[in-house]
């Protein structure tokens, strides 16, 4: 039988290198989420992390 997978997936291990602490700093620094309701700057990084990541020429597809 075959285990499922335990381990951390690639792109969770990329961000992992990431300084979530600098990052925030910055944000609030330039006030980067003061209208934001759900999306925030952080999410938005990930996003396109992602989609340079995997290649994508656009968000939308």
């Amino acid at each position: 039988m075959a285990a499922m997978f335990q381990n951390k997936y690639v792109f969770s291990h990329l961000t992992a290198f990431l300084n979530r602490t600098l990052f925030n700093n910055s944000v609030r620094k330039y006030d980067g989420n003061r209208y934001v309701k759900h999306f925030t700057c952080w999410n938005q990084m990930l996003a396109m992390m992602f989609g340079q990541l995997s290649n994508r020429e656009s968000l939308r597809t």
